[in-house]
């Protein structure tokens, strides 16, 4: 048999796998055996392939990961462009927030950015988040300290549709050239531009451009649980451990440390009250979900 080779997804659709190798790019498709072991192959992923045929191949294993999202199903990323725009449509802290804990807990960076600035200051939310690389940007803005983070990492944008993640990736590497859509006055709301993942090559790094949020499902993250919510909060850390109660759930007073650095002004209430939703909701989600 021929020596497998080693190379990576770069893109996925149908079933069938773009795995860019050291010999070229070759279409692949997975071995049966991943759907009898309930594994899928993601984009980012490293694996090894069979070659049949010159650019054709078998997917034969996966390499370990060293991280993976559920929706968008990528593998193996560095950090996490979160961009929520000032206005059309106006910013859901809650869930940008629950995207910052799915990437803090899956030991992705998350890199906060707020656009059409233009349209509407961010300033108060550019203050929320402070503890993160976090950008305010306009059609006009100096993007070079967003450019300089692609160096050497893989990343992706995320954002909800409308928000310009498109329209910033052509900013920043225009041979891309990816399509954008349109803001509908009428839905307040992007049209859907991005059908699917594929990584792509872009100032000395690699990024995927995804879908909006109507196929993202943090929630959806095994790494977020009522548990390790906390650690997905990095203003919180601090104040963990000095609590009252070695069990406090930082949703009620009773000696919680991280609601006293609340009303200190010391952690953002908007990123507080974020949590304790979030935590309301994983609390009913079940175990099997």
């Amino acid at each position: 048999m021929e020596k497998l080779l080693e190379g990576r997804i770069h893109s996925g659709v149908g079933g069938s796998f773009a795995v860019a190798a050291d010999e070229g790019v070759l279409a692949c498709r997975a071995r049966g055996l991943f759907r009898k072991q309930g594994v899928t192959p993601l984009v980012g992923d490293r694996v090894r392939i069979e070659r049949v045929g010159g650019k054709e191949g078998y997917i034969r294993e996966i390499l370990p990961r060293k991280n993976a999202l559920a929706r968008p199903p990528l593998a193996n990323l560095d950090q996490l462009f979160l961009l929520s725009s000032t206005a059309q449509p106006k910013p859901n802290l809650r869930l940008l927030d629950t995207l910052v804990a799915a990437a803090e807990l899956s030991g992705i960076a998350p890199v906060v950015v707020f656009t059409k600035c233009d349209l509407a200051g961010a300033e108060e939310y550019a203050a929320i988040y402070k503890a993160f690389p976090c950008f305010t940007i306009s059609m006009d803005s100096d993007i070079e300290p967003i450019r300089a983070l692609f160096q050497g990492k893989t990343s992706a944008f995320c954002g909800n549709t409308g928000v310009g993640k498109s329209t910033l990736l052509n900013r920043i590497a225009p041979e891309l050239a990816l399509p954008t859509g349109e803001i509908s006055a009428k839905l307040g709301r992007g049209r859907h531009t991005t059908r699917h993942v594929e990584l792509y090559p872009a100032e000395g790094g690699w990024v995927a451009d995804t879908p909006g949020f109507s196929v993202l499902e943090p929630l959806e993250q095994e790494t977020l649980t009522k548990e390790t919510l906390a650690d997905g909060f990095r203003e919180f850390a601090p104040y963990l451990g000095k609590c009252r109660f070695p069990d406090c759930a930082h949703d009620k007073d009773s000696g919680c440390a991280v609601i006293k650095a609340v009303r200190a002004g010391d952690i953002p209430r908007s990123r507080h009250e974020s949590y304790r939703a979030l935590y309301e909701e994983l609390k009913k989600k079940k175990d099997w979900e």
